[in-house]
């Protein structure tokens, strides 16, 4: 089997809800959905999801060998770009690419990845995450009370500007996952949106009422020493790692002990996620993936020993997208189907070079100028996303 080609498509996730955290919030309810299709002369595709727009550059490492040896692969990425960096776009390309090939490897095998992988288990337990910060408290309370109908157990809330908007809305979370739990495991990102005393006071404020399960991003996400310090700081565990790309940014964090749980983002593909989860094993840390449209690597997350948690952020999935999992009992239930389970209905779908890229001055992408710049709480601004936030 080798690999011959690629086709580049694009779909939406239709939220039916406003998303956005401490940095921002879309003002549409959709977002776009990049996929990338690996094609091989046997006809077999694999499907990989999120941006890829280095595909072209990165595709030649790949072109005309078989897609099976995908870890082989996935360094020979690395090593096509070693020069100019694997970070940002490039590894995010990456990341699609190395989807598509396990995508494959599994499909040939004629299984799930999740049995490809050696799990011994379809179940990835989960916590319920909804991208919430746009969201009025009655639909705040309304759209984890679905999450919790599924057994959800955990939740996480977007927050860090407002803490008299913030606590009410964690007793809100609390209350309605009360349904699963006695004590329900709550978490809290502020986005990198704190300086290390912003941080250490806002969630002592916060710990005076109720119990933190784990503040997520409280610092940049390199700043090594700050996190370190925070946690001697605060009784809250400090996860963070979604945007770090490549073993060797997690390495300052972990040798400064920094870390209570390490988070991978989906985007950054399956064999990323794996190489985490090992260092992390290493350290005798939890790993917790970062969630993605479609829960890509929820396969990996169900065959790696340190698995702490998995980020859902909604409970259907994009336009064209049939996807083989489930959600019941707080967590993912992974199916049958061979490969990572998605297949693609092209007719509701878009060439990717037919979508215009979205422009957007402001949103959950876009760092504000005053983060960690605040000396006093400041109104959420959420009724008009594009209106500029000022000190109060």
């Amino acid at each position: 089997m080798k690999i011959t080609g690629y086709r580049s498509l694009s779909t939406v996730h239709d939220w039916g809800r406003r998303i956005g955290d401490v940095n921002g919030v879309l003002s549409g309810e959709t977002t776009p959905v990049p996929i990338l299709v690996i094609e091989t002369d046997i006809g077999i595709e694999g499907v990989g999801l999120g941006a890829h727009g280095e595909v072209e550059r990165v595709f030649p490492a790949i072109d005309g060998e078989d897609p099976r040896s995908v870890v082989a692969l996935y360094d020979r990425m690395l090593d096509r770009v070693f020069k100019a960096g694997h970070a940002g776009s490039t590894f995010g390309t990456i990341g699609a690419i190395d989807m598509a090939l396990w995508d494959i490897k599994a499909k040939a095998a004629g299984e799930p990845l999740w049995r490809t992988l050696g799990a011994r288990e379809r179940f990835v337990p989960a916590y319920a995450s909804g991208l919430e910060f746009g969201l009025a408290d009655e639909e705040l309370a309304e759209l984890y009370g679905r999450f919790a109908d599924r057994g959800f157990k955990a939740g996480k809330l977007k927050g860090g500007r407002d803490l008299d908007r913030d606590l009410p809305r964690l007793e809100i979370m609390r209350e309605v996952l009360s349904r699963n739990a006695r004590r329900p495991a709550l978490m809290f990102d502020a986005n990198e949106s704190w300086n290390q005393a912003q941080a250490a006071r806002y969630v002592a404020a916060i710990e005076e009422r109720m119990d933190l399960t784990w503040v997520e991003e409280p610092l940049r996400r390199w700043d090594a020493a700050g996190m370190a310090a925070l946690r001697g700081k605060v009784r809250a565990a400090i996860a963070s790692g979604e945007n770090l790309t490549g073993l060797e940014q997690y390495r300052p964090l972990l040798d400064a002990n920094a870390l209570d749980i390490v988070q991978v983002g989906n985007v950054w593909g399956i064999t990323h996620f794996l190489r985490v989860a090992i260092l992390a094993h290493g350290h005798d840390l939890p790993v917790s993936p970062v969630a993605y449209n479609a829960n890509p690597i929820a396969h990996a997350a169900a065959a790696v020993p340190n698995l702490l948690t998995y980020e859902v952020q909604d409970l259907h999935f994009p336009v064209g997208l049939d996807v083989d999992q489930q959600f019941d009992d707080g967590g993912i239930i992974l199916g049958d189907r061979p490969g990572i389970g998605i297949l693609l209905d092209e007719s509701q779908l878009s060439p990717l070079d037919s979508v215009a890229p979205a422009s957007a001055s402001t949103g959950p992408h876009v760092r504000p100028g005053r983060a960690a710049l605040r000396l006093v709480a400041e109104p959420d601004v959420i009724d008009d996303p594009t209106a500029p936030l000022r000190p109060a």
